[in-house]
């Protein structure tokens, strides 16, 4: 049987284009960040009051070895190329390439939710400051974010307590820091990539140079802090040479650091989005080595791993150092020192 035609359309003028469908509404932190107060920009950077909520986050990692996260800021403006934090801002919905960076939300209310929130911490848990921002970035020299957390642990006793930064300015903090450390186990680490300053400035453009790093981890030592350094990360083919290891290690003993060890480079995909770019423009030799090493995960293979951390061992032990804090006495028989 023959098919029947199909029916002839009649000519008629386009149909006029739906109306774009409206935006989900933002929700929870993306909400927050968009009803941020803008305050004044400084050196192309913006920064915003956001409204937070609470300012301890439980850690959902079970590779992390602390239970609570605390970050005084959302954004870090020192830049650095490798940092794993990028994925922070995609929750709040900002996805530029520099938003990171050129965009820095100040979490105004800090101390008064960290009084709050310290009622959810049990005995044994710990708390790290500055997991997804440097606590002591420019910023806090006239925010104070940081400071006001500090004198509110200061309160307190038997807490677990880290913190991490690259900034020379915890030093302004060293008395603040020995006086929560008499009350409870309080660690610093500095992270130093490299001891030469020209590759420091750029993988961490708007970081303070090593040596300044270096001098504050003396200045908390020399105010009784437990302090010590972490080379991290170790970026294959950068700064991954034993002798570069070696020579951090050797400036953190110098400089009377209580500890040392090295960590491989983890980069999440919005810290690839911004990282491989950068290494093809700088180190173009190296950027398919990097893509075939981040290829399926966010983690180096094992393999590459546990080679930065026997490095970082081997460059320890040679200047007497451990590769973990020590233990210090319970806050309690600290106190009977005294």
């Amino acid at each position: 049987m023959a098919a029947l035609p199909l029916p002839r359309r009649s000519a008629a003028p386009p149909a006029a284009a739906a109306p774009p469908a409206a935006a989900a509404p933002l929700t929870g932190i993306a909400a927050l960040a968009a009803a941020a107060s803008p305050l004044e920009p400084h050196r192309q950077v913006e920064f915003f009051d956001l409204e937070a909520r609470s300012i301890l986050t439980r850690c959902a990692s079970p590779r992390m070895p602390f239970t609570w996260t605390l970050n005084p800021y959302r954004g870090c403006e020192f830049g650095c190329h490798y940092c794993y934090a990028r994925y922070a801002h995609e929750f709040m919905e900002l996805r530029g390439r520099d938003d990171f960076e050129r965009k820095i939300f100040i979490k105004r209310r800090a101390a008064e939710l960290l009084r709050a929130d310290l009622r959810r911490v049990r005995p044994g848990e710990s708390i790290a400051v500055g997991t997804a921002t440097d606590p002591y970035q420019p910023v806090e020299r006239s925010a104070h974010i940081t400071r006001a957390l500090l004198q509110v642990f200061a309160r307190e006793s038997d807490l677990d307590l880290g913190l991490v930064t690259k900034s020379a300015l915890v030093a302004r903090d060293a008395a603040l820091l020995a006086r929560i450390a008499a009350r409870n186990r309080m660690v610093v680490r500095l992270t130093v990539t490299t001891t030469d300053p020209a590759l420091a400035r750029v993988l961490e453009p708007r970081a303070p140079r090593p040596d300044l790093r270096l001098r504050a981890l003396a200045a908390l030592r020399a105010a009784g802090v437990i302090a010590g350094v972490i080379c991290a990360p170790v970026l294959p083919g950068i700064n991954d040479q034993p002798e570069s290891l070696a020579a951090v290690a050797a400036a953190a003993a110098a400089h009377g650091a209580r500890f040392f060890h090295a960590n491989a480079l983890y980069l999440p995909a919005a810290a690839q989005a911004h990282f491989l770019p950068f290494l093809a423009r700088r180190y173009p030799a190296l950027a398919a080595e990097y893509r075939r090493l981040f290829a399926a995960s966010c983690y180096q293979p094992r393999a590459c791993q546990e080679r930065v951390s026997e490095q970082g061992a081997r460059a320890a032990a040679r200047c007497g150092l451990p590769t973990h804090a020590p233990a210090p006495l319970p806050a309690r028989a600290q106190l009977s020192l005294f």
